[in-house]
């Protein structure tokens, strides 16, 4: 009886480490800003309360972006400065971005784009996704 337990054990935590595998890295929604055609760059405030992160990516809805640079500032105050140089259509998003270092907990974000890609008048959402 005893050893069935243990079996019956032992095959659910399998299963729950398969299924966590197949879902792939774990996304969260690091922040967000509403951009528009009559500004070319914006910071994207990340509370210590987030966590550290392995890789960033960003998320656009309502116009394309032209990016043209980011740069990650971190809790021990180093910077990861990365050019992008990628036009982001709605509903589509950038690149994966690895963070260098170990145990790098991000304070702000910050981001340089093209006004012009967005359109006269027009807004465009960017969200800054860190996986864990």
């Amino acid at each position: 009886m005893v050893r069935r337990v243990v079996l019956t054990i032992i095959a659910v935590a399998i299963v729950g480490a398969v299924a966590q595998a197949q879902r792939g890295p774990r996304w969260e929604v690091l922040g967000q800003r509403v951009v528009t055609d009559r500004a070319d760059h914006d910071t994207i405030a990340v509370t210590a309360a987030k966590g550290t992160f392995t890789a960033v990516r960003f998320d656009v809805t309502g116009h394309a972006v032209d990016f043209h640079r980011v740069v990650i500032h971190f809790r021990n105050g180093d910077d990861q400065k990365v050019e992008l140089r990628n036009t982001i259509r709605s509903g589509s998003q950038s690149r994966v971005i690895d963070i260098e270092g170990k145990d790098r907990v991000i304070r702000s974000i910050d981001f340089w784009y093209d006004a012009k890609t967005i359109g006269r008048g027009g807004k465009a959402t960017v969200r800054a996704m860190g996986r864990n």
